[in-house]
């Protein structure tokens, strides 16, 4: 079930209208002796839809995919360019040399590039941050999940000597992946496709001796380059105890909601459908015998989805063709919003917030519809959340002047 907040005030407005017309038309009609003396309750004021906007707050990024800010009490928000740079935001301010650059590592186009940065939960004292980048190797594409370190002597500048953490085979240019979070629990959480090509011709989402196709869960503190945390759900049932879900096609944007800790995932689809899940330990969320919550290929006939997590909210292309996992809300600036999570969609430029009713339905409301490309969306220290456009800007949402 979808609300559209335009529908709503309308129709209380039309309620309202109505109620003041009949209350002028008793009025003239006057009383006799008879009538009565208790006057009308007054009509109520009809509640205003929430209206959002997109605030510019810096231009000239190239291709932005990725925002972060670290704990460090500093206010940087760190930009990621797909052609392999990080650039810093502060004071007002992009700064012009790049925290990292790394270009002459990175294979950038397409859905290739350096996609995803994540700082280390004691970033501010161990100065270790991590990020995601496709790169050629002898003719192989392959992702690198890779851990820089920023310098002593300048905070804003990182030390471009990179420890490879993971890599692994692309078999394809798309249906990269290229988020990397740390969860609540300090683990380092990988976002990786199904390798590419259409319709997972390979079979890998579907597939545990591969971590195409999955969202990972490793330990990047205890030892190098990474160890496999003695909890995963396939530790010791499949070759590679990686993995933390499964039967991902293309998951683009995850998060972790602050308060809650619930892992949100926007999955993108293939020709009908994009979704966002809730991840869970071990859970299959079937790609690619399902497209969202239909069948893939699409059957004459139902198809069983035993074993698989459908997704809590999917749509179709009248609304979008891309979906980009976003955060839940929880800054001060639109308190309205607190506790929503809020994506959009690249192609549609549409962004929405979902909200679980009572009864455990998840409700979509469109926020905007903007002309923007959104690649990413990003959230600061404060829980303000941002936006952004691929064409090299960065807004923040703040409520309609």
């Amino acid at each position: 079930m979808f609300l559209v907040c335009r529908s709503f005030s309308a129709s209380r407005a039309s309620r309202t209208a109505t109620l003041l017309l009949l209350l002028a038309l008793a009025a003239a009609c006057g009383g006799g002796a008879g009538s009565s003396t208790t006057p009308a309750p007054s009509p109520q004021p009809t509640p205003q839809p929430l209206r959002v906007e997109l605030e510019q707050i810096v231009t000239g990024v190239a291709s932005p995919t990725d925002l972060q800010e670290p704990n460090d009490g500093t206010g940087r928000l760190f930009i990621v360019e797909q052609t392999g740079t990080i650039r810093i935001f502060q004071n007002g301010a992009l700064l012009g040399q790049p925290f990292l650059d790394i270009r002459h590592l990175v294979r950038s186009g397409g859905e290739m590039g350096l996609l995803g940065l994540a700082f280390h939960p004691n970033f501010a004292q161990n100065r270790r941050f991590f990020v995601n980048f496709t790169r050629d190797a002898n003719g192989q594409l392959q992702t690198v999940i890779a851990e820089f370190l920023a310098t002593t002597a300048n905070p804003n500048l990182a030390d471009p000597v990179a420890r490879v953490v993971l890599i692994q085979d692309q078999p394809f240019e798309n249906h990269n992946g290229g988020q990397l979070q740390f969860g609540p629990d300090g683990l380092l959480y990988i976002a990786l496709g199904d390798g590419g090509a259409g319709g997972d011709p390979l079979g890998n989402a579907q597939n545990l001796n591969t971590l195409l196709g999955k969202l990972l869960r490793v330990d990047v503190t205890t030892a190098q380059p990474y160890v496999i945390p003695a909890d995963n759900p396939f530790v010791g049932q499949a070759p590679r105890g990686e993995i933390w879900a499964y039967g991902l096609r293309n998951p683009w944007r995850f998060s972790f909601a602050r308060i809650t800790g619930t892992l949100f995932l926007g999955d993108v689809g293939q020709v009908t459908r994009e979704e966002v899940n809730i991840i869970t330990r071990g859970g299959n969320y079937g790609w690619n015998r399902m497209e969202g919550s239909i069948c893939f290929p699409p059957p004459t006939t139902g198809c069983g989805t035993t074993g698989l997590i459908l997704p809590i909210h999917d749509y179709g292309n009248d609304d979008g063709r891309t979906v980009v996992g976003g955060y839940v809300y929880r800054g001060a600036r639109i308190p309205e919003l607190a506790g929503a999570y809020l994506f959009g969609d690249f192609i549609s430029g549409r962004i929405w917030r979902l909200d679980q009713s009572p009864t455990g339905v998840w409700v979509r409301i469109e926020l905007l519809d903007t002309d923007s490309l959104i690649s990413s969306f990003g959230q600061d220290q404060a829980g303000e959340v941002y936006v952004l456009d691929l064409r090299g800007t960065v807004f923040r949402l703040r409520r309609a002047s």
